[in-house]
């Protein structure tokens, strides 16, 4: 069975898709831009030939919402029906907050596609509505508000190369104060944790470092809380495996994203690793010095 992925990368306008795009032909990928979805099964096909007994991990092709028709998701359907066991084909959908998306339209002084006689604020709703149907087909969401380009190159390294041709399971830490992934399956808020920021010792540290995990294990509170985690984790992960495509993400916040966020985030993944394959955590505000 061929292990090249075939890639549909989609979303919202200023969410990151030609970014995506560089970054995967970094990874090695062919790369297309803004092709229109008529179009996948033939060019699939073509370079499926070509990509036989090569270390090439796959194709990529992004399209746009001005190529997005109402015929998208069924030509998605058909191409995953024609290519089952000859590679994965999978939907990825980049998003970011309204706030976010205006903040970078604002930036680079760029024009939305849909933006003819609306506000770009009316376009980013508008187009919203329009690729609503394609975030409900979409195998992996991803909530680029937030990232930088090393946390955008991460995250995609971390999915495209041990993705097992099912569910990856993705755990990450945030802060609050920063935001809440919108692409997270499952939130889990540890902000009633003790808070070792106030311990003059721990507060340059991280959740990555023993000195603030031995110290949340010290409260009652941490143990019982953790055991209730890993109880509705042992449940919810096998039911979550078997009736979903792409990705779970279990996000866990904290205020700021560095020290109790970041310590049961590594605690669930110690956990879940030794279970499943294709486990991964990042820790996407622990770098942020003021909490």
């Amino acid at each position: 069975m061929s292990t090249h992925q075939f890639i549909v990368v989609t979303g919202m306008s200023g969410a990151g898709k030609t970014m995506t795009l560089k970054v995967l032909e970094d990874f090695g990928f062919i790369t297309i831009d803004n092709l229109p979805p008529e179009l996948l099964p033939q060019v699939f096909k073509i370079l499926a030939t070509r990509l036989k007994n090569t270390d090439t991990p796959g194709v990529v092709a992004t399209i746009d919402i001005r190529n997005v028709s109402k015929d998208f998701v069924k030509v998605i359907d058909d191409l995953t029906v024609a290519w089952d066991g000859n590679g994965t084909v999978r939907v990825i959908f980049l998003t970011a907050s309204d706030e976010e998306l205006l903040r970078r339209y604002e930036r680079t002084r760029r024009v939305h596609p849909l933006n003819k006689s609306m506000s770009t604020e009316e376009s980013i709703r508008a187009e919203r509505e329009l690729l609503a149907p394609v975030l409900d087909r979409a195998d992996l969401v991803i909530d680029t508000s937030m990232m930088d380009l090393h946390q955008h190159r991460d995250r995609l390294l971390k999915e495209f190369f041990k993705y097992p041709g099912g569910i990856s399971i993705l755990i990450s830490s945030f802060g609050y104060k920063h935001g809440v992934p919108q692409d997270a399956s499952f939130v889990f808020d540890v902000r009633c944790l003790p808070n070792p920021y106030y311990v003059e010792d721990l507060k340059n540290l991280t959740g990555e470092d023993d000195e603030v995990k031995n110290y949340l294990l010290n409260f009652d509170e941490t143990k019982k809380f953790m055991n209730v985690c890993k109880n509705f984790l042992d449940t919810a992960i096998p039911q979550f495996l078997n009736n979903v495509r792409g990705q779970l993400h279990i996000a866990v916040g904290c205020t700021g994203g560095r020290h109790r966020s970041v310590a049961v985030a590594e605690w669930l993944f110690e956990e879940y690793s030794k279970i499943y394959k294709a486990v991964s955590v990042i820790h996407r505000d622990k770098g942020d010095s003021k909490k």
